[in-house]
């Protein structure tokens, strides 16, 4: 065999190989999942199953800048970014779904940009009701059989196939709020199994925020029916939008927010809201997240947190002081990995949300030094 010989016939082994390992990667969701988790790990990625690093997050308006997002994500000293991509949905009825293409392709590019800056990335699929008018805490489905399989369909498996797989995404939250579609742990359960086969990475469901209240037993007991759902048992973390309800003032010290946390003074619940969420923990042995921190930058900050407009009253230091008794109650817990920051990457007029210059420094100090920490 002559050498020109030799050298085809071992350039064409070569290529035989790269092709089948290039298929089995393609087709084979644990081959490629142990790839994707390999490349993050050399990207300097620390969102993972060992869950060894504290998440500090901050979650995109659906309408963010790229440039800004980046921008904010340097300002707050944050590790990890919450990318929306929007959903369209008819109305608050509609069983059918699908992705919008456009925040599909602004989620690719703002990846790309976040390559190799040791960034984690979470995919969140963000419901868009009749162009925004509505709520998805609101969605009442009038098919729950045809919306889990869209959902699934229609969604989800568009995102892993499209993104979350291709971009070695971090974590993918399979759904957020859905207040009224939450009770069917079942649907639940299998979805979280479906989603398992194909993407390799975090799965996470984020709750929505509760009330209990000492003087109603009823609330008690819806507590205790959203703590025991078995669908927080099948995801690697659990996700709270934690708009809690703490006082009924205008403004408050830091101090009287803390006391809040530990026992609302709205309407005289007396909600302990820190040992409510540790029972997550405690039940399913999960670390809890943050999936959504946010106070609108007025007062009444902390009557109804998810509430922006309660007030044209506009308040930098109240905002920054919901965050303040946040994190010195919070911070030191170890059963909580992180908090996510709603919202960032644009702050027009609207954006009641965005960080003040006040809550932007709690925001960048909360767990900064052992981010921050020299490597040994």
């Amino acid at each position: 065999m002559n050498k020109k010989r030799i050298i085809a016939v071992v350039m064409a082994i070569i290529f035989l190989s790269i092709s089948t390992v290039w298929y089995y990667a393609e087709h084979n969701p644990e081959f490629r999942g142990k790839i994707n988790e390999k490349i993050n790990e050399i990207e300097g990625k620390t969102l993972n199953k060992n869950f060894q690093t504290k998440i500090k997050s901050g979650n995109l308006s659906t309408d963010y800048k790229i440039e800004e997002a980046l921008n904010d994500i340097e300002k707050l000293s944050l590790n990890t970014v919450n990318i929306p991509v929007v959903i369209n949905i008819k109305n608050l009825s509609s069983s059918d779904m699908t992705v919008n293409q456009e925040s599909l392709e602004r989620a690719k590019q703002l990846i790309k940009k976040l390559r190799w800056k040791k960034i984690n990335i979470i995919i969140e699929p963000y419901p868009w009701i009749d162009k925004g008018q509505y709520y998805e805490t609101d969605w009442m489905p009038n098919d729950i059989n045809a919306f889990f399989w869209n959902w699934k369909t229609n969604v989800l498996k568009v995102l892993i196939d499209e993104i979350a797989v291709p971009y070695h995404v971090d974590a993918l939250v399979v759904a957020s709020n859905f207040v009224h579609m939450e009770y069917a742990e079942g649907y639940w359960c299998d979805l979280i199994d479906y989603v398992r086969t194909y993407y390799k990475g975090l799965i996470t469901y984020k709750t929505c925020w509760w009330y209990t209240a000492k003087w109603d037993p009823t609330t008690v007991q819806a507590y205790e029916k959203k703590l025991n759902n078995k669908l927080f048992g099948k995801v690697d973390y659990i996700s709270i939008a934690a708009y809690f309800e703490l006082t009924d003032k205008d403004t408050n010290t830091v101090e009287n927010l803390e006391k809040a946390i530990r026992s609302t003074q709205i309407f005289d619940r007396k909600q302990d809201i820190l040992a409510e969420i540790k029972s997550f923990h405690d039940k399913w042995k999960k670390p809890i997240f943050f999936g959504e921190l946010g106070f609108p930058r007025t007062n009444k900050a902390s009557v109804h947190p998810w509430d922006p407009y309660q007030t044209d009253v506009m308040n930098e230091k109240e905002q920054a002081n919901c965050f303040a008794a946040y994190k010195k109650t919070f911070e030191n817990e170890p059963w909580l990995l992180g908090f996510s920051i709603f919202a960032i990457g644009e702050h027009g007029p609207d954006k009641r949300y965005y960080p003040g210059s006040e809550a932007a420094k709690i925001i960048k100090s909360w767990y900064f030094n052992q981010l921050n920490k020299p490597k040994q």
